[in-house]
């Protein structure tokens, strides 16, 4: 040890050695030097001490020495400097008042818990009392006289260790305090373009910095490469939102964010954080932000922390968007879909703009059999091309929206949205792939000014024109009226009706005779459907069928109707008259169903009849359509043992060649060629050539709406062998058809 410096005995004791201290400089402090205050009269005491830790560093920084000869002084200085970490207060006995006074000042006025205060007394064996020192967190006392150098030096690294340890959980505490309140504040926003704005907004408060930064999103290009995109920027990049990242000068941020989403990992800078935002939902979005200078450890920490609470409100947010965009936007083409426009003319009609406005529905005319034919894949591509054609020739300040599959709505004033502009649309070929494509459209229109409702009566009403535009001449166009939507009304009551009606049995099955002409003997009956309202009224099959079919109860009724047909055959046979037949009109829609066949053999097993003896009756149209498709349905059904009849025969458009390839054993003659074989100037023509055809093709015929014994003799006289009609038997119920039966002839 080398030689020490004494005065006195109360004078202070230093050893004349340097002492340099090195540290791990893991402070999260922003100050370059420790700042030491010390206080107290003696301008000696001020010399010595500095003198003494002139050269000392303490975790790789060094002290800076302030200096306060009153406790008036030290008030004034401790105002302007914040970053003080330790105060030397010399106290005596005489100044215990005095200095205590001025501990709770710093303490209670100024509340700086952090800094660490060394009480020094020239005065040896004196001590403030242990409540003082607990009350007012005195860190350290020391005597003068035992203060050598090594000694305040170890006092002084005790106290700044011990303020760094404090500095250090209090920024913690404040910095995780404000992740906190920062991560409530973006979670209350709705938008992916809000809560990237409030990210760069929070970061930059965060680390004490001017916002200065932007927020991007990577998403894939149709080449198939990633490109980022700025949501949300500040500061010096607040023109690039909306904008391609590569639109920057800098191309080392570009390059930078990049890199950090490829590795997955925040990249720090001596002036700049690029950082990358983990899991799987907001992997594809990263941030840059100008800091000017290098991050502290507790600031690198704390935004590790508020980086992990962004991806979670990242993930929340892009699955809200996800949510929102299913719900109210289409897939493919990224429009506004039916709820979407719903919304909007609904804001349309409840806007004080007075502009007239025109809803178009645009249906492309056979595009389902130009997705079936050309593929999906093209089909989609068609959708894609139309879609833009519309958007970019139509005009600006319109709506375009996808509202079904083949089926767009247009809203806009009446001079964009009118029929000759949108049918102009498909005058010209869509190239697909390098394939030409001509396609037509049908079009249902409504005027909003004429409108009264809300959005969704507006598309009802749309898709009532197009239904009649497209029933009446497709690529044409219709706008709605109020005589349309009567109908519709009347159309939707009357479902209703028949479903309660057939739930509340109030529909029955009725069964008209079939004669054999020669012998007038019964041979079978055609089963037909009634409704019967409460009142007792008769409601026409003409009226509820379309209506039955329109909603899909055809297939229930259908099927009941088989059922009773086929349990009332059961007990017709059980009264010995085991040849007879009933026939049972099956309507297309049946027919196309996909467990119709399933359907025709579970009736046949469950009511145990004789198939044999069970007829179905198809229209002709029917018999015409998917010629290759029927064939293979009506061998599998007379593979049963059900015969088939077509109904209406001579109404429709028939093939010769067509009608020898299908599994048909009768032909029902109309009733309107029934009608006419009595007029003289046009006679049996056409029903004596469908009798004459039965018989080429060796098939039954048999003539309905027989109504007098003239039309008879005819028919029988052109060889006509079955007949029905009210001058045999009226329709009747299965109990009145039973005596009947048995009654004699």
């Amino acid at each position: 040890m080398s030689k020490s410096v004494s005065h006195s005995e109360d004078d202070l004791v230093f050893l004349d050695k340097t002492v340099r201290v090195s540290g791990d400089n893991k402070s999260g402090l922003s100050k370059d030097v420790w700042q030491v205050l010390i206080i107290g009269g003696d301008a000696d005491v001020h010399t010595a001490t500095t003198f003494a830790l002139s050269n000392v560093e303490i975790q790789n920084r060094p002290l800076a020495f302030l200096h306060a000869h009153t406790a008036q002084q030290a008030r004034e200085v401790l105002a302007q400097e914040a970053h003080v970490a330790v105060i030397l207060l010399d106290i005596d006995a005489d100044q215990q008042d005095e200095g205590l006074q001025l501990v709770h000042y710093i303490r209670d006025v100024l509340h700086r818990a952090e800094v660490r205060i060394i009480l020094r007394t020239d005065q040896p064996g004196y001590t403030p009392g242990i409540d003082a020192i607990q009350q007012f967190d005195i860190n350290d006392y020391k005597s003068k006289s035992e203060l050598t150098q090594i000694k305040l030096f170890t006092a002084v690294t005790a106290a700044i260790r011990s303020y760094e340890q404090i500095c250090t959980i209090n920024s913690s505490s404040s910095g995780l305090d404000m992740i906190l309140r920062a991560s409530t504040e973006l979670m209350a926003l709705q938008s992916l373009e809000e809560f990237a704005t409030g990210v760069v907004t929070q970061i930059a408060r965060l680390l004490g910095i001017s916002p200065d930064g932007l927020f991007c999103v990577q998403e894939q290009l149709h080449n198939q490469e990633n490109a980022l995109f700025v949501v949300a920027a500040a500061g010096r990049f607040g023109d690039l939102i909306n904008h391609p990242l590569s639109s920057i000068e800098d191309a080392s941020i570009d390059r930078t964010l990049t890199r950090a989403l490829k590795e997955r990992r925040n990249i720090y800078g001596r002036e700049f954080s690029a950082l990358h935002f983990t899991g799987n939902a907001s992997s594809n979005f990263a941030a840059f932000f100008r800091t000017g200078r290098p991050l502290t450890e507790i600031e690198l920490r704390l935004l590790e922390v508020f980086c992990s609470n962004i991806s979670v409100g990242l993930s929340n947010i892009t699955l809200v968007t996800r949510l929102h965009n299913s719900a109210f936007y289409d897939s493919l083409t990224k429009l506004p879909n039916r709820t979407r426009l719903k919304e909007i003319i609904d804001d349309s009609l409840s806007s004080s703009n007075d502009l007239p406005s025109t809803l178009a529905l645009i249906d492309i005319d056979h595009f389902a059999e130009t997705n079936d034919t050309l593929g999906h894949q093209f089909g989609d591509l068609l959708l894609l091309s139309v879609a833009t054609r519309l958007q970019s020739r139509l005009g600006d300040h319109l709506i375009v929206a996808r509202v079904g599959g083949d089926t767009f709505g247009v809203l806009g004033d009446d001079i964009q949205v009118n029929p000759a502009a949108i049918l102009a649309q498909f005058e010209r070929p869509f190239s697909i792939d390098g394939q030409d494509v001509q396609l037509s459209a049908t079009v249902g229109l409504v005027r909003l000014s004429e409108h009264e409702g809300r959005g969704v009566e507006a598309l009802k009403n749309a898709h009532i024109a197009l239904k009649r535009a497209k029933f009446q001449q497709r690529t044409g166009h219709l706008y709605f009226s109020r005589n349309m939507g009567i109908d519709i009304r009347e159309r939707v009551n009357m479902m209703h009706a028949l479903r309660t009606a057939f739930e509340e049995r109030h529909l029955s099955v009725v069964y008209q005779p079939q004669i054999d002409m020669a012998t007038r003997q019964p041979v079978g009956a055609e089963a037909l459907l009634r409704w019967t309202t409460e009142d007792g009224s008769m409601i026409s099959p003409n009226r509820f069928i379309p209506i039955a079919e329109y909603s899909g109860l055809i297939i229930e009724l259908g099927e009941w109707v088989l059922r009773q047909a086929c349990q009332e055959l059961v007990r017709i046979h059980r009264l010995g008259f085991t040849d007879f037949m009933i026939s049972v009109n099956v309507s297309q829609v049946q027919f196309r169903h996909p467990h119709f066949l399933s359907m025709l053999r579970h009736a046949l097993h469950d009511t145990q009849v004789p198939p044999h003896c069970i007829e179905l009756e198809i229209t002709e149209s029917m018999a015409m359509e998917e010629p290759d498709a029927l064939i293979k349905l009506l061998d599998q059904i007379t593979a049963t043992g059900v015969s088939i009849a077509i109904d209406d025969f001579g109404t429709g458009f028939s093939s010769l060649s067509h009608l020898q390839k299908l599994s048909v054993d009768r032909l029902k003659i109309d009733r309107a060629f029934v009608t006419e074989i009595t007029d003289s100037s046009r006679g049996s023509s056409i029903a004596e050539m469908i009798i004459q055809l039965g018989r080429n093709l060796e098939l039954d015929v048999i003539a309905e709406g027989v109504e007098d014994e003239r039309q008879a003799a005819i028919l029988t006289e052109l060889g006509c062998p079955l007949g029905q009609g009210y001058l045999f038997a009226r329709p009747m119920t299965a109990d009145a058809l039973h005596h009947w039966l048995s009654a004699p002839k």
